[in-house]
């Protein structure tokens, strides 16, 4: 199968139940940085800002995940974060019981911030 070369592409060829709960979270991202942009990044889609990445996200077999690639995020959200992460910063969820979307905004406001910081330096 050929790798998705639009966010629209990657959640066409989802199932039912993950394309919803990702389109949500998409949904949420966008609310959350609406000046971001989209594009697909190491085969899942990816928002942007100002030139830096802020998060990814994808579907997997039996979950759903939201990457933010940062410490910062779970030094800030650690305890609201618990039941959700899984290794080194992913952020694991499913179709029947997803982020709040409260939570996402917040990690996409501490990546927002982050960034601004790396850049300002």
């Amino acid at each position: 199968m050929a790798a998705p070369t639009s966010v629209e592409d990657y959640l066409a060829a989802l199932p039912e139940a993950p394309r919803a709960a990702l389109e949500k979270l998409r949904t949420t991202i966008r609310a959350a940085a609406p000046e971001a942009t989209e594009t697909i990044s190491y085969g899942m889609p990816a928002f942007k800002l100002r030139g830096r990445f802020l998060v990814w996200y994808a579907a997997f077999t039996d979950h759903c995940s939201l990457f933010p690639a940062s410490a910062r995020v779970l030094e800030a959200h650690g305890e609201e974060l618990k039941p959700y992460v899984s290794g080194k910063g992913t952020i694991r969820f499913t179709t029947d019981k997803p982020l709040p979307s409260a939570l996402v905004k917040k990690i996409v406001k501490t990546r927002i911030e982050e960034n601004a910081a790396l850049t300002r330096r």
